[in-house]
C-alpha cells in the first residue's frame, strides 16, 4: 500500500525572504497540510539585509516534518519534493565544517553599489547584458559575493584555500539535504544561476571572463543543473529517501505553477512588489526597454525556456504605508472597501517611485508623488488611487514586454497576496484590455517547485497534464470604454512626469 501512496503526495519547500514553508499536495494538486516559520531580519546598517543561513536551513527541516506530522504521512508516502526560494540571496560556507563563513546578503541588500559602479566603468551597467540578460546592479548575487570575498577574512581565506562554497539558497539547502559534509552535493539549477551575473546565458554555463571581471575562484560555484531532474534521496534524520528532483527560483517557480509553458504566456505576482514574467520560448529575448533576461525554466535533458521579467517595487507595500505611515486604514482588506465608497478615483493619481521608478523608466531620480487633488478628494479617492497604481504600473511593464518580445499578449494569469483584492484585478482587466486569471491554487510559487519535482520522477507524463491539473477560480474579462481607458493613461503618464527630477 505504501508504495502506491508514493505516487500521490509531493512536497514543496518554499524559501522566501521572511519565512519558509513545506507545503504537502495530492495528486490532484489539493493541498494536504503545510506549515511555515519565520526567520529574524538582520539590518546591520541602512540598506543592509542579512539572513543566518543556518536559521534557514534549521527551520526548513522543523517545517519539513512538522508539515508530514500534519498530514499523518512518513517521508516514504512523498514521491518527490522541490525547492522554490528567494533569489540572489548569497550564502558562502565551509566545506570542511559545513557552517555559513557570514551572514547571508539578502538580495535586497544595496551595499554593494560602489562595487557596480566600478565595474561597470565607462561602458555602464548594460556591458555584460549580452551574456547575462541583466544590468550590473546590486540586486544579483555575483556583486554580492564579491564584496564577501573583499570584505570578510574568513571567506577569502577560505576561498584561497579551496575551503568556501558559494551558493544561493537553493544551493545551501541542496548540499545539507544531500548529506553536507557527509558528501553534500553542491549545486544550482538553471534558473537560480541566471540570476548571479556569472552564467552565461546562452551555454548556461559559468562564465570564466565574467567570474575574472567580478575577481570569484570558479572552484567556489556550484554544479547547475536543470529546474526538473532527479538529483539526489534526502539523507536528513526523519526525512530518508525522498527524491528531491525540482528546483525553481521563487518567480519561475510560479510561472512554472501558473503552467505558462507556451510563448506568449505570462504571469504577474502580486506580494509587496510584483513580478510579471513572459515565456519568450527557447531563446533569450534581449530587452530595449529596460526589462530582464532570465531563464525561465529547464525540463530534463530538454531545451531551457527563457522569460522576460519586469518589476513593479511597490505593489502591496503602498497598501501597508496607508495602514502605518497614514493611519488610513487598519489593516490591509480595509482599502478595498474604502475604495469602493467612491465611483472613481476622482482625478487623484498615486504614483509610488518611494525609491525611483523601475521598469520600464529606470530613473533613481524620481520620487512618489499623489497628484489631481481638489477640495472634492477624500481619502476613498487616495485608496482607489492606491489599488489603481499597481495595476497602471504592471501595464507599464506589459507593454514593454509586448514590445520586445513582439507579441501581443491575450491574457495574464495572476498570483500572490494581493490577489484577494477583487476590485484592484478587475481595474487590472480593464487596463489591460484583456481577461486576468485567478488559478484554484493561490500558492502557485510553490506548485511549481511541486510540478518540476512530480514532473521528473514520472507522477505526471508532460507538461500537457500538467496544465489539465492547473484550475481556474475565476476570470476578471475587460468592461471599460476605449475613451475613459485612454483618459486614464493619459493621466497616469503626466503623473510618471511630475515624479522625475527630485534628486
Amino acid at each position: 500500500m505504501a508504495s502506491e501512496k508514493k505516487t500521490f503526495y509531493l512536497g514543496a519547500i518554499d524559501q522566501g525572504t521572511t519565512s519558509t514553508r513545506f507545503i504537502i499536495f495530492n495528486h490532484n494538486v489539493e493541498i494536504v497540510a503545510s506549515d511555515q516559520v519565520e526567520h529574524k531580519q538582520i539590518m546591520p546598517k541602512e540598506g543592509w539585509v542579512e539572513h543566518d543561513a543556518n536559521e534557514i536551513w534549521e527551520k526548513t527541516v522543523l517545517t519539513m516534518k512538522a508539515a508530514l506530522k500534519k498530514a499523518k504521512l512518513t517521508p516514504a508516502d512523498l514521491a518527490a519534493v522541490g525547492i522554490t526560494n528567494q533569489r540572489e540571496t548569497t550564502v558562502v560556507w565551509s566545506k570542511k565544517t559545513g557552517k555559513p563563513l557570514h551572514n547571508a546578503l539578502v538580495w535586497m541588500d544595496m551595499r554593494t553599489k560602489e562595487i557596480c559602479h566600478k565595474i561597470s566603468g565607462e561602458e555602464g551597467k548594460d556591458k555584460i547584458r549580452a551574456r547575462t540578460g541583466l544590468p550590473i546592479v546590486p540586486y544579483f548575487a555575483g556583486t554580492k559575493l564579491k564584496w564577501l570575498l573583499d570584505n570578510v577574512p574568513e571567506v577569502r581565506k577560505a576561498a584561497d584555500e579551496g575551503d568556501a562554497l558559494f551558493g544561493t539558497i537553493d544551493s545551501w539547502l541542496m548540499w545539507n539535504l544531500s548529506g553536507g559534509t557527509d558528501g553534500g552535493l553542491h549545486l544550482t539549477d538553471v534558473t537560480n544561476a541566471s540570476r548571479t551575473l556569472l552564467m552565461n546565458i546562452n551555454t548556461l554555463e559559468w562564465d570564466s571572463s565574467l567570474c575574472k571581471l567580478f575577481t570569484i575562484p570558479p572552484n567556489m560555484l556550484p554544479k547547475i543543473v536543470s529546474s526538473s531532474a532527479e538529483l539526489f534521496k534526502i539523507k536528513v534524520p526523519g526525512l530518508e529517501g525522498i527524491p528531491l528532483s525540482g528546483v525553481l527560483g521563487d518567480q519561475q517557480a510560479a510561472l512554472f505553477g501558473q503552467t505558462c509553458f507556451e510563448v506568449g504566456e505570462a504571469k504577474n505576482t502580486y506580494g509587496t512588489g510584483c513580478f510579471l514574467l513572459l515565456n519568450t520560448g527557447t531563446k533569450p529575448v534581449q530587452s530595449s526597454h529596460g526589462l530582464l533576461t532570465t531563464v525561465g525554466y529547464k525540463i530534463g535533458e530538454d531545451e531551457p525556456v527563457y522569460a522576460l521579467e519586469g518589476s513593479v517595487a511597490i505593489g502591496g507595500a503602498l497598501v501597508q504605508w496607508l495602514r502605518d505611515n497614514l493611519n488610513m486604514i487598519d489593516n490591509a482588506p480595509e482599502v478595498e472597501e474604502l475604495a469602493l465608497s467612491v465611483p472613481d478615483n476622482g482625478g487623484v493619481y498615486f504614483v509610488p517611485a518611494f525609491s525611483g521608478l523601475y521598469a520600464p523608466y529606470w530613473r533613481d531620480d524620481a520620487r512618489g508623488v499623489i497628484v489631481g487633488l481638489t477640495r472634492f478628494a477624500n481619502k476613498g479617492h487616495i485608496a482607489r488611487a492606491t489599488l489603481e497604481s499597481t495595476a497602471f504600473q504592471t501595464c507599464d511593464v506589459f507593454n514593454a514586454m509586448e514590445k520586445d518580445a513582439d507579441v501581443k499578449l491575450k491574457s495574464l494569469k495572476v498570483d500572490g497576496g494581493m490577489t484577494a483584492n477583487k476590485t484592484m484585478l478587475q481595474f487590472q482587466a480593464d487596463a489591460l484590455d484583456i481577461p486576468v486569471i485567478l488559478p484554484e491554487i493561490s500558492e502557485t510559487t510553490a506548485l511549481g517547485a511541486a510540478f518540476a519535482a512530480g514532473l521528473a520522477v514520472g507522477v505526471y507524463k508532460d507538461v500537457d497534464e500538467l496544465k489539465e491539473k492547473w484550475k481556474e477560480r475565476s476570470v476578471f474579462n475587460p468592461a471599460m470604454e476605449v475613451e475613459q481607458r485612454e483618459k486614464l493613461f493619459t493621466n497616469w503618464k503626466k503623473a510618471i512626469d511630475r515624479t522625475l527630477d527630485w534628486e
